[in-house]
């Protein structure tokens, strides 16, 4: 031992040889000292000769570039390690023997340094490893010999071990990534040589120990430190976690179980079939759970086998000896055992969910596309899009909480056993607040389950009419309806607040009830043990007790959410398996064997169909017999509502048949009358799916007129369509349907109404060039409301009532009369008296009429609407923020939702919750050792400081809930005010998917996620450093160990982080693809079907579940990853701290200190890893903040009422409108779109706008109701310039029926009058006088009757009339009809013309219709022409003058009549 004489220094650097003889006792410490320092000089020089070597060479180069972290960290440590045993040399004790021992060590320590960089030889890198190894061997081979030998550790003794332990992990570091000199392969670990291929699957070929310790992550976190990841950086998944494995799987065993009889009765299917399939993982997962449960309940007994180990007085050295080295190895097995059982829980737990959860989506998506009609009917395209983004999405972290269900209950009946064991009889009256803590829970369970149900009810609520709103927004601004619809969507979202601030708050209480529990509990097992007397107060009981108790409270905490998570999966897995269990499709409902007799294509005979089957009397069809030629043209006509598109739907198997039968004989394309578009290229939805024929590619495009269009768009045919075809006309989303058709070369072609959305000239045109040339051999069955081009076709059909009431040939059908000739004789009438003027002269033929306007390159609406420069497509890539955002997005967080002062409210709680717990326990350490105060003193001071504490706790939950409840209500208003403010530009570009992943699962996080895991972050924080400090207390020794361990978990934190944060991002990228691309297939259903596309739509959407899974999958490895390291780091000062405990002296450290460091330093791990989990989650959870916050400064459209320019109540009292050298452009840079249009409107006048698809008429009318303002020139009505005036003001006075009609969910009424302005007489009235009276009359319930999203119950023909009915109640001087008369047939446009000539016979009325008579008895006509206005006069004098272009419209449409 050092003498008492020496100086503080001397003390500090006392040498091992001071006490003992000199000489060669091989047994003294002394000798073995000397024999270490001896093997330090021999490795030394053989590793100085191996860099003499490299220099000679000219090898010589440091390596600092490529090595791992924890090198960074060693190399200092050792340096200053070598430098104050060199100064204990030079200034340590007078002994010439120590001071050289201590001197040739600092130059070891030194050179160890410098080595960990200066390694140029291969040799030179055996060399130094070995070294390190042999070092970390020998320090440790000799500080356990003087823990053993009694022998004080010294300063730096304890310093030279954790250095050479340092050195161990830093050889184990090194050796894995090839020695540090992997060069440029190693910084690239994902790329091969090829550059930008990606390498086979990380996972799947880890070894078992890089699996055990997740180093097979090291590649990507390397990566992702040095540059932000991309998509393609990310390697695949393993063929196990595949989406087409897991789908292929479950699908297997549910077909299995459903053809068993008892399986059709058994509730719960989806789950049982989910455990059949994934048993054994199952088993393994559980496996891992019960060994970190026993692990982690094991920790009181090794607490109260070091406080009883600190009692022990007198008693054999040896045994002594060996009991601390026996207790220090249990507790390493048991933390090592308990870490890693617990990450591999975590990790195999969510690895498996994500395999149910992708097995389902596919399955749910692979039943969508196989749904029969009336399943369809059931299960909305919202509610599948539900079935996927929510009930689906919850299994990826349903198999951790499963396994909890039954380990919570293990674990506490074991802390039970355990206070049983330790105190006897006295843990009794303990058993009472236990139970009541419990039964107290499941009220609150109950609750807390009441008010998420209501909660996810009105949540979806909400976001179904977010999404019906997006979707149909253009119509919204056109009839200024936002305010309306904002209103709607913030009152549902009001009452979705108001169940989330009940689940917040009951959560708080939940919380109190937490903290409180175990302050009750133990103070009633201390006062039962004093007052039974089975066990004494000492630090071993009192300290194990709250060990115990810290192990129950987790089940008490958990349990209950356990319960409320169980519900929510029973309750999604149920809706999944009700979904599953829908009729499908029937494949067999077309014979498609073939036909004897060989030149015939389609027979139905005698059919009967129902889209009611179960209620057969009210047929849709009846009586139906068709059969068609090869090669026959059969054209199919009737009056809205009479049941064409059905009658195609029955040849295509979709509606249910009740009797007869229908063959088909070869492939079908089918064309619907809705225009179903998928986002993509131009390219991707005319072959779709199918291999690139250039030849027929170019006559698919050519036939259907769209060859001029796509020379003109900015990308030609890889110019991308937006959402449901968003940035298409009307007519053009028709034609590139038909080019679908046309390209898949078909046997058999279902036309439904495929001219209605274009003009009369390219009506003609697809008629002769597609219809009658390109599909000259092929079967088409044509349903169409064009009477002209009935006189060409084989046969026509004529349909009433569900029924084909006459067929024949034109001529045939003309001479029999009936509903026939009304049809020819409406289309003759709506041919106006200019037919009188051209009477008798004779038109071109038909085959004649190709005549082109050879005028400037056109820009079509599809070029209007991509906005930027050619360069750049129309729906633009999602963007996320890169890199590291620093304290931003939080700063964002807290000051948009105003809550600076709440936030240091929270602090302050959850700092006097943290210093009164340790005052409570610092009070028993203290109250233990001497025995002054009574048990009721010290039972009672406990209770009283920890239930204060606990009333913070739950101040802290209560201020975080108001907290996020603010932050929740400010973003959302912000998100909302600023989309439903957006120009219609904004949805142009982007997907209503994109909005709404903001709207819902980013919200949801910000709802439920974000407030309280920034509140678990401030707390852990907190915790953790209390932690420290009372360890630092007691061994202050520890905090040698305690700086560098932070540093290097800093580190780690950081060097994790900056990957785990661009993996969140792009996650949250790829969720939205899956929801857009179930949502767009299930509008498109029988289009697929019809193509027989299923299986293409299945595989893509597998490759989009397995994108999403990819990153949930690296996303959660990642974490694992980082909490082994954090929790490795952490184990080392417990066992550390531990070993100090056990080598000091007797009676240096009291058995209630003892008791109170190892009762904080055995949850530090823990603690460590909670504050760590919940960082790295408030880091991906802030990831929505940023995008919610992208879409909250969106540039707005101008204001909706500007106070200082409103228009006077009567504006606009005439309707004139005067154009003056207009000019309009979607962006600054995008080119000009109208190009000086100056024309004046006559008030009162009629004025039909006509010109080939995409020559601007559609941006004219974008003018006048500025939804894009003008570039240039100006817009007057009655005199105003319309860009003065609010947009409200303005839209109001305007009366439009837009190109596509559009219904909301809700009743007759609600879409008749949304404003809900008007009364009941009015509404009939109005219904009346647009021919829905009678109809709606019919139904049970009148104008409450239902209308289903889009109006999906209501004919196209009825959608477009409830438009009507909408302007007849608004009564506004100017209409704008835009192609409003598209989808219905000849009879009734005749008849909502003469009510327009009526009801706005003193209105200014605006028409654009591709049908040339509907524009013919206008008062003036403007043709347009690639944005320039070509002619505007009277239609007359536009007739005489035969060289006009309005002229040979007409001669040509005349032509195709006759």
């Amino acid at each position: 031992m050092a003498s008492p004489s020496l100086s503080l220094q001397g003390r500090l650097f006392a040498s091992t040889c001071e006490g003992d003889h000199l000489g060669f006792d091989m047994e003294s410490l002394c000798f073995q000292s000397s024999l270490v320092d001896l093997i330090n000089l021999l490795l030394l020089a053989i590793y100085i000769l191996s860099l003499v070597v490299g220099a000679c060479a000219r090898r010589f180069r440091a390596r600092a570039r490529d090595l791992p972290l924890l090198c960074y960290v060693t190399s200092p440590c050792c340096a200053v390690l070598g430098v104050a045993y060199a100064c204990s040399g030079a200034w340590g004790p007078s002994s010439s023997s120590p001071r050289a021992g201590l001197f040739v060590r600092g130059v070891v320590w030194i050179v160890v340094s410098a080595s960990l960089f200066v390694r140029p030889t291969r040799f030179s890198r055996a060399v130094a490893m070995a070294w390190w190894a042999a070092l970390a061997a020998m320090v440790t081979a000799y500080s356990v010999e003087k823990i053993v030998r009694r022998s004080p550790m010294e300063l730096l003794d304890i310093a030279s071990w954790v250095a050479s332990s340092m050195l161990l992990l830093c050889t184990i570091s090194v050796c894995r990534v090839g020695g540090g000199g992997g060069g440029e392969e190693e910084t690239q670990p994902l790329l091969t040589a090829g550059g930008g291929e990606r390498r086979k699957v990380a996972f799947g070929e880890a070894g078992f120990l890089s699996r055990l310790t997740f180093t097979w992550m090291d590649s990507l976190l390397r990566l992702g430190y040095s540059k932000p990841l991309d998509l393609s950086d990310i390697p695949p998944l393993d063929a196990d976690d595949a989406a087409e494995a897991a789908q292929r799987t479950f699908l297997q065993e549910w077909r299995r179980r459903r053809q068993t009889e008892a399986a059709r009765t058994t509730s719960n299917q989806v789950f049982w079939v989910l455990a059949e399939c994934y048993k054994k993982e199952l088993l393994l997962t559980a496996l891992y759970t019960l060994l970190r449960t026993l692990s982690f309940s094991a920790s009181p007994v090794i607490l109260y086998c070091f406080v009883s180990y600190s009692y022990q007085r007198e008693r054999e050295r040896d045994r002594r000896i060996a009991t601390g080295i026996a207790l220090i190895l249990g507790l390493v097995v048991m933390k090592v055992v308990e870490s890693l059982s617990q990450r591999h829980w975590f990790f195999g737990s969510r690895r498996l969910g994500m395999r149910m959860r992708s097995a389902l989506m596919a399955a749910v998506f692979d039943k969508q596309l196989r749904l029969s009609s009336e399943g369809r009917r059931r299960h909305g395209a919202g509610e599948v899009a539900n079935y996927i983004a929510v009930d689906a999405y919850r299994l990826g972290e349903f198999l951790f909480w499963l396994h909890c269900a039954w380990c919570m209950p293990l674990q506490l009946a074991l802390a039970i056993a355990m206070l049983f064991w330790t105190v006897g009889a006295g843990a009794l009256p303990g058993l009472a607040p236990v139970a009541a803590c419990g039964v107290l829970n499941v009220p609150l369970a109950r609750m807390l389950q009441r008010y998420q149900a209501r909660f996810m009810q009105a949540q979806d609520e909400r976001q179904r009419a977010t999404a019906e709103v997006l979707g149909a927004m253009k119509v919204v601004k056109l009839q200024s309806w936002e305010g309306r619809f904002r209103e709607a969507v913030q009152r549902l979202r009001d009452v979705e607040v108001r169940w989330l601030a009940e689940t917040q708050i009951k959560k708080a209480y939940g919380s109190a009830l937490f903290w409180m529990s175990p302050t009750v509990i133990s103070a009633v097992i201390f006062a039962g043990t004093a007052a039974l007397r089975s066990a004494p107060l000492d630090a071993g009981v009192v300290f194990t007790i709250l060990a115990t108790l810290r192990v129950i409270s987790e089940p008490m905490r958990v349990l209950p959410e356990v319960m409320s998570i169980m519900i929510q999966v029973k309750v999604s897995l149920d809706r999944i398996g009700e979904f599953l269990t829908e009729d499908e499709f029937q494949d067999d409902a077309v014979d498609r064997t073939g036909m004897p007799p060989s030149n015939m294509s389609l027979t139905v005979q005698s059919g009967v169909f129902s889209w009611e089957p179960g209620k057969a009397i009210i047929a849709t069809l009846k009586g139906i017999n068709v059969t068609a030629m090869r090669g026959e043209k059969i054209a199919v006509c009737g009056p809205v509502g009479a049941g064409k598109s059905s009658l195609l739907c029955s040849m295509l198997g979709e509606i249910p048949r009740i009797s007869g039968s229908v063959s088909v004989s070869g492939s079908v394309a089918y064309v619907s009358q809705t225009s179903w578009i998928q986002s993509g290229t131009v390219r991707d939805n005319v072959l779709f799916g199918k291999p690139m024929n250039n030849e027929e590619y170019d006559k698919a495009i050519r036939c259907c007129a769209l060859d001029k269009d796509i020379e003109n768009f900015p990308h030609g045919d890889l110019t991308e369509i937006g959402q449901r075809g968003l940035n298409m006309s009307g007519g053009q989303k028709q034609r590139i349907q038909l080019a679908r058709a046309v390209y898949n070369n078909a046997d058999i072609y279902l036309l439904d109404d495929p001219f209605s959305a274009v003009d009369a000239h390219t009506a003609a045109t697809l008629f002769n060039d597609c219809v009658m040339a390109a599909l000259e051999n092929k079967t088409v069955i044509l349903v169409t409301h064009q009477v002209e081009f009935l006189s060409k076709v084989d046969k026509i059909m004529v349909m009433e009532n569900g029924e084909i009431t006459q067929e024949g040939t034109y001529q045939e059908l003309l001479q029999s009369g009936t509903a026939f000739e009304q049809l020819v004789n409406a289309h003759k009438n709506s041919k106006t008296p200019l037919d009188s003027q051209e009477h008798g002269k004779e038109a071109k033929k038909p085959g004649t009429f190709q005549y082109q306007i050879p005028m400037i390159p056109q820009n079509s609406e599809a070029e209007i609407s991509t906005g930027n420069l050619l360069s750049v497509q129309l729906t633009e890539e999602e963007k996320r923020e890169r890199g590291e955002a620093g304290l931003k997005p939080y700063k964002d967080y807290v000051s948009v939702s105003k809550g600076w002062f709440l936030l240091v409210l929270i602090i302050l709680a959850q700092c006097a919750f943290v210093v009164l717990q340790c005052l409570a326990t610092y009070w028993l350490a203290i109250a233990v050792q001497n025995h002054q105060f009574s048990v009721v003193v010290v039972v009672g001071v406990y209770a009283v400081m920890a239930t204060t504490s606990c009333l913070f706790a739950y101040i802290r939950s209560l201020l975080a809930a108001h907290f996020g409840l603010k932050a929740s209500r400010k973003f959302f208003s912000g998100l909302m005010d600023s989309v439903f403010k957006a120009p219609m530009l904004f949805f142009d570009s982007t997907p209503v998917g994109r909005i709404m992943t903001r709207a819902s699962s980013d919200l949801s996080i910000l709802d439920f996620d974000v407030p309280y895991t920034m509140t678990f972050v401030i707390s852990g924080t907190i915790e953790v450093v209390a932690t420290i400090v009372i360890m630092i207390m007691v061994t202050w020794q520890v905090v040698l160990v305690v700086v560098p361990v932070v540093i290097v978990l800093l580190y780690i934190q950081r060097y994790y982080i900056a990957s785990a944060r661009e993996l969140v991002r792009i996650n949250g990228t790829t969720k939205a693809p899956v929801m857009n691309f179930a949502a767009e297939s299930m509008l498109g259903v029988v289009t697929i079907r019809a193509f027989a596309a299923t299986r293409r739509f299945i595989q893509t959407n597998l490759r989009l579940i397995d994108t999403d899974a990819t990153l949930f999958f690296y996303t959660n490895a990642a974490l694992e990853w980082v909490l082994l390291r954090v929790e490795a780091l952490q184990i080392l000062v417990v066992v550390t701290s531990s070993i100090l405990l056990v080598s000091l002296p007797e009676g240096a450290v009291a058995p209630g200190f003892l008791g109170l460091c190892l009762s904080y330093a055995l949850t530090l791990s823990s603690a460590q890893v909670f504050l760590t989990r919940f960082y790295s989650y408030l880091e991906n959870y802030i990831v929505s903040v940023e995008r919610i916050k992208q879409f909250m400064h969106l540039p707005a459209e101008p204001p909706a009422v500007i106070s200082d320019s409103r228009p006077p109540p009567s504006w606009p009292s005439e309707g004139r409108i005067d154009l003056q050298n207009l000019r309009v452009k979607y962006r600054p840079n995008a080119p000009t779109v109208l190009r000086g249009i100056t024309c004046t409107f006559e008030a009162g006048s009629k004025i039909g706008v006509v010109g080939r698809t995409g020559s601007g008429k559609t941006t004219l009318l974008s003018a006048l109701f500025r939804l894009v303002d003008p570039c240039g020139g100006r817009i007057l009505i009655d005199d105003l310039d319309i860009c003065t005036i609010g947009l409200k003001d303005l839209r109001l006075k305007l009366s439009i029926i837009p190109q596509e009609p559009t219904l909301f969910r809700g009743s007759v009424r609600s879409n008749v009058d949304p404003l809900g302005l008007h009364a009941d007489e009015d509404i009939w009235e109005a219904l009346d006088r647009c021919q829905l009276k009678k109809t709606i009359s019919a139904l049970p319930g009148l104008l409450e009757s239902p209308v289903s999203d889009d109006g999906e119950n209501w004919s196209a023909g009825q959608r477009q009339l409830f438009c009507l009915a909408r302007v007849l109640l608004r009564r506004n001087k100017i209409l704008v009809l835009d192609e409003a008369t598209a989808s219905i047939d000849s009879a009734t446009d005749a008849i909502l013309q003469r009510v327009i000539k009526q009801e706005f016979s003193g209105c200014t009325v605006i028409t654009i219709a591709h049908r040339v008579p509907t524009v013919t008895d206008s008062d003036m006509v403007m043709v347009l022409s690639y944005g320039k206005m070509i002619e505007y006069d009277r239609p007359s004098s536009l007739m005489d003058n035969k060289e006009s272009t309005f002229c040979k419209l007409v001669e040509g449409y005349w032509s195709n009549c006759n």
